[in-house]
């Protein structure tokens, strides 16, 4: 059977690719948002933001923290990489949420498992038309700078599949990226090459939420039962192999709202699977919807303990927008 061994959680934040002297761009790109989604649902623009809360966060989002703080992230990342090549997995499944990358507002499924014989990597063209300041350099971080090419694990994949529609789990498939001018995979698969995967060249099964696009986001309840049914799917599965599932994204964002992403930790530390299924969809807006991944991870590592958990509140703005960067790993 395939059995999952080690879980792990990691944000895949442009700030992790770049210098924290660099995170200022971050920070005005936040100042000109008009879809900052507050944690009821609601879409502000900063001005608006700022007018709502005030700048409670002055202290907290002084740019000189900034370095420090990427420091953390940078060592806690190290962390992560070691932990997953010293668990040794035969395949590494991803939770990745797809931004309009391999698929498309024509095409969007709520839940996708690709069963493909090789990954490739979306080309990012530029000048990007929101992150001006990006150039080839900053793509590569996520391994957006060409088509990129990876194995992937198209047996486990059908198994995996297979195991999810016998357990009611209907599951949008996709086997290629037949143009990959046009569409391809994103940073949420592309982050874990570069950054974790940089000594450890082993298949990859790329499993695809809509976290992001109304209106077939799934709840926060069927993320976790599709997590669970993961696990089983891979368990009944005469493929022996070990396997790594890694939630890429979040936490929070571009709200920093620590005491949220707080709590999602801590629900997943301590098995608390009430809380984590409980949470509403109108917390789950924007880039914060990327939580929807750590959920489904939690689903799918019930029968792990945490063995690592890191969580770096940033602060880039006093009117508090920013992410919760948050790291942690099961075994």
């Amino acid at each position: 059977m395939a059995e999952i061994v080690l879980g792990i959680g990691t944000s895949h934040s442009p700030i992790l690719i770049l210098q924290g002297e660099e995170w200022i761009h971050r920070s005005r790109d936040d100042r000109r948002n008009k879809s900052l989604y507050t944690h009821d649902g609601r879409k502000l623009s900063y001005d608006e933001l700022v007018s709502e809360r005030g700048e409670p966060y002055l202290n907290e989002s002084d740019p000189a923290l900034f370095p420090r703080q990427a420091r953390q992230a940078e060592l806690a990342l190290d962390r992560l990489e070691a932990i997953l090549v010293e668990a040794r997995p035969d395949i590494i499944l991803v939770i990745g949420d797809d931004q309009d990358e391999l698929f498309g507002f024509d095409n969007m499924p709520s839940f996708a498992v690709f069963t493909g014989e090789e990954i490739v990597m979306k080309e990012m063209p530029l000048p990007h038309p929101r992150l001006t300041w990006t150039d080839k350099t900053f793509w590569a971080g996520y391994g957006m700078d060409m088509p990129h090419r990876f194995p992937g694990a198209p047996a486990l994949a059908r198994d995996m599949v297979k195991g999810l529609i016998r357990q009611g789990v209907d599951v949008a498939v996709s086997d290629s990226v037949p143009d990959p001018s046009r569409r391809a995979f994103g940073h949420a698969y592309g982050f874990i090459y570069q950054r974790l995967m940089k000594r450890l060249r082993v298949p990859m099964l790329p499993v695809l939420l809509n976290t992001y696009f109304p209106p077939n986001n799934p709840t926060s309840g069927r993320c976790f039962q599709i997590g669970t049914a993961m696990a089983h799917a891979l368990a009944a599965s005469p493929i022996d192999a070990r396997v790594a599932v890694i939630a890429s994204g979040g936490l929070s964002h571009f709200l920093c709202e620590e005491a949220f992403d707080r709590k999602v930790i801590q629900a997943i530390k301590a098995h608390d699977f009430g809380t984590l299924t409980q949470i509403p969809q109108e917390a789950l807006c924007s880039g914060t919807s990327e939580t929807r991944n750590w959920i489904t991870l939690a689903g799918a590592i019930a029968h792990l303990r945490c063995t690592y958990d890191e969580y770096i509140p940033v602060y880039r703005t006093p009117a508090g927008t920013g992410i919760g960067l948050a790291f942690a790993a099961w075994a």
